[in-house]
């Protein structure tokens, strides 16, 4: 089977092609070699706030599972099947086979546990630094490498595999030797010839364990490719392209052993009122028999099957449950806070847009906000009037490059945080004595890029009677990690909407505004703040780019080339980021790259875990490692780890440049990204100039038809699904 590879990681439309775009995903390399055995006694450094985060997710995971293992009553959506496998895989094919589905299926999940508002208002604490996740133990690497050896694996993967495995890790190989899919960058065919290898005449394709680890694999790629979940037969048909002889066995086993769960959605527009008798009695755990007299009497309601990974599932409906908590907790006027007359006020200072949204926030827990740059005045006047008003504010950016332009346009720096930062603690109000922020109003910039693990850690961290606004530019590509949060939202329509009337600027502005409707127009530009340079083919094209970040753009516009970013479809291809970075390096900073091929003063992009990129310099490297200032913070990356983690940055990919602005851009687009462009791409790509963009295309026609008739991928979420039963219709 043939598929159109996209270089980005949320361009998979199936998980065949979620696997074969892994390797270009931002944090990702398809021709990285794993990291060879270092010193695990190596004194770890300071976590980095990327790291922070990560830790703060684990922690959060853990109190949504215990949340969720408290809940009592019928089973809702998303929870786990109960019964025997075979049921499980029975209720799949009644309902694909157009059955009728078990009743169970459609009771409404419970709604989260209400947090209780602190009395008073106590001083905000900040949270202990969790500590660094440890390496393995050395003599667990040789015994896990030694088992390897057997498989005729390479050495130099004992330590991947011992963190990904953990404790037993050497057991776990011997007995399953398909574990090793659990090791990033290792991909089915490398598994089955391990396991060929180590359990001989015993391997075979049917084997039950090979096809639960690929179902779990397929589901962990999908992941990669931006879902929270994948159709029943979607993932059945991918198996079957892996050679499984009996795909729904396969997924019976990932289902009986508990590394996936299934879920049955009633497709939009099917399901029955929620104000109905019999539905109210399926939610109360009323009269069973009632039930399925009255299922039997209606016909049966479609539904689709879906699939996931219980992280995913997990984190999704947290994001439900506690979105619906901020929607319906608003307390009301009180005295306490300020009251209707007092937003009117603020809103009557303000004008257009801005005075919108400050009407809207002032009735509602959630609000949307959708804009370009230029819109961002909207929420920085939001920010102003809440302060003025004596709330607890904070604003929060996906990037460094994000909060220091929400602070300019606040003129205060004091309420911009980043969103890694509030997560980890480092920056923000602090929290309360519950453990929730120590603020009334959160405004999240970016919105898009929000991922379901991160948007359900803000939610679950927000007090009761917060009220929360999601801003971003909805042209843009979407999170790097799965879901589609923002797009959920605004579909759902749960809560109002405002959609600022503030155009972005000058040439740029003019020409990113038509991409935004499917047309790629020309703009005039006598300052030359957009040029176009055509070029027949990668070679001409790698050129061309090197001449304009060294020389033209900095003597034409006036941008020195450290302030110039090329933006580039992919990693790989013949004018990906890496050509095109080996090509910037020599010209800008020749160097031996002695440590890892990284110099002093490069340009680079720190990525710790996928999707989580930071852009710095290299400072110098030692013993400890490669030292790096990312974000105005140092960093130290571990030598074993600087293979995986650290890129050089003069060229990035669009997902890695969302949220960041430059004063000048280049573009390129090669004869071989055609099939690969998109119109939130060429959005993307386009719109991170603030002052010149030139674009090296050699795809030709293939760019407007990009722009005109390739929209997004679709993800397979559930957000709109869990929302549905615990929001009111649309409010705006």
């Amino acid at each position: 089977m043939e598929h159109a590879v996209s270089t980005e990681p949320a361009a998979a439309e199936d998980p065949e092609a979620a696997a074969a775009e892994q390797a270009e995903s931002p944090g990702a390399d398809a021709e990285a070699v794993p990291a060879t055995e270092g010193d695990a006694e190596t004194k770890s450094a300071e976590l980095s706030e990327a790291e922070a985060e990560i830790a703060a997710q684990r922690e959060l995971r853990e109190r949504i599972e215990q949340r969720k293992a408290s809940k009592q009553g019928p089973i809702g959506a998303g929870a786990k099947l109960s019964g025997t496998a075979a049921d499980l895989l029975a209720a799949v094919r009644a309902v694909e086979s157009g059955e009728k589905p078990v009743a169970s299926a459609f009771r409404d999940p419970e709604p989260a546990p209400r947090r209780p508002a602190p009395s008073g208002t106590p001083e905000p604490v900040r949270p202990q630094r969790p500590e660094p996740s440890r390496a393995p133990a050395t003599e667990t690497v040789e015994a896990v490498a030694a088992v390897l050896a057997e498989g005729g694996a390479p050495a130099a993967l004992g330590a991947p595999t011992a963190a990904a495995l953990g404790e037993g890790a050497e057991e776990q190989l011997r007995a399953d030797p398909w574990q090793l899919l659990r090791v990033t960058g290792v991909r089915p065919e490398q598994a089955d010839g391990f396991a060929r290898a180590l359990l001989g005449p015993e391997c075979g394709p049917d084997d039950e364990r090979r096809g639960r680890a690929i179902t779990v694999w397929l589901l962990e790629q999908a992941a990669v490719a931006g879902h929270t979940a994948l159709d029943a037969a979607a993932l059945t048909a991918a198996l079957g392209q892996r050679a499984v002889p009996d795909p729904d066995a396969a997924v019976q086993s990932a289902l009986a052993e508990g590394d996936a769960l299934v879920f049955q959605d009633a497709l939009e527009g099917t399901e029955v009122p929620v104000q109905r008798s019999d539905d109210a009695g399926a939610r109360d755990g009323e009269g069973d028999e009632e039930d399925e007299e009255g299922a039997a009497e209606e016909p049966a309601r479609p539904v689709r099957v879906l699939i996931g990974l219980e992280r995913y599932a997990l984190a999704e409906e947290s994001l439900a449950d506690g979105l619906a908590r901020v929607i319906n907790s608003l307390p009301k006027e009180d005295g306490a806070g300020p009251g209707d007359t007092d937003w009117e006020a603020a809103a009557a200072q303000a004008s257009g847009s801005a005075a919108e949204l400050i009407r809207a926030v002032a009735g509602h827990g959630l609000v949307l906000h959708s804009g370009g740059e230029e819109a961002r005045s909207e929420p920085a006047a939001l920010v102003a009037a809440a302060t003025a008003l004596g709330l607890r504010v904070c604003a929060a950016a996906h990037s460094a490059d994000g909060r220091r332009r929400f602070a300019r346009a606040t003129g205060s720096e004091e309420t911009a945080v980043t969103v890694a930062g509030l997560l980890s603690g480092d920056q923000g109000p602090g929290r309360d004595a519950d453990g929730a922020l120590a603020l009334d109003l959160l405004v999240l910039l970016d919105a898009p890029q929000l991922d379901v693990e991160s948007a359900a850690m803000l939610v679950e961290s927000l007090p009761d009677g917060a009220r929360l606004v999601l801003s971003g530019d909805p042209g843009v590509l979407w999170s790097a990690g799965p879901g589609r949060v923002f797009a959920d939202l605004l579909a759902a329509r749960c809560c109002p909407q405002v959609v600022s009337r503030t155009p972005d600027p000058g040439p740029i502005g003019e020409l990113t505004s038509g991409i935004g409707i499917g047309e790629l127009n020309q703009v005039e530009a006598p300052g030359k703040e957009v040029v176009l340079v055509p070029v027949r083919d990668a070679a001409e094209a790698i050129h061309r780019t090197v001449q304009l970040v060294a020389d033209s753009v900095p003597r034409a516009i006036g941008v020195p080339a450290e302030q110039t970013q090329v933006i580039t479809p992919g990693h790989g291809g013949a004018a990906g980021t890496r050509v095109l970075n080996a090509a910037l390096k020599e010209r800008l900073n020749p160097g031996p790259g002695r440590f890892g091929g990284f110099d002093p003063d490069d340009r680079v992009a720190h990525v710790p875990a996928a999707g989580r990129t930071t852009l710095g310099r290299v400072v110098r490297a030692d013993a400890e490692g490669l030292h790096l200032e990312c974000d105005g913070a140092p960093v130290v990356v571990p030598k074993e780890r600087v293979e995986r983690e650290v890129r050089h940055a003069w060229a990035l990919t669009a997902h890695q440049a969302t949220g960041q602005r430059w004063p000048a851009v280049v573009v390129v687009l090669p004869g071989d990204a055609a099939q690969v462009l998109t119109r939130p791409w060429v959005y993307t790509a386009f719109s991170r100039g603030e002052r010149h963009l030139s674009v090296v295309q050699g795809v030709e026609q293939a760019l407007p038809r990009a722009v005109a008739e390739r929209l997004w991928k679709d993800r397979t979420t559930r957000l709109q699904t869990l929302l549905r039963p615990q929001v009111p219709a649309a409010t705006a």
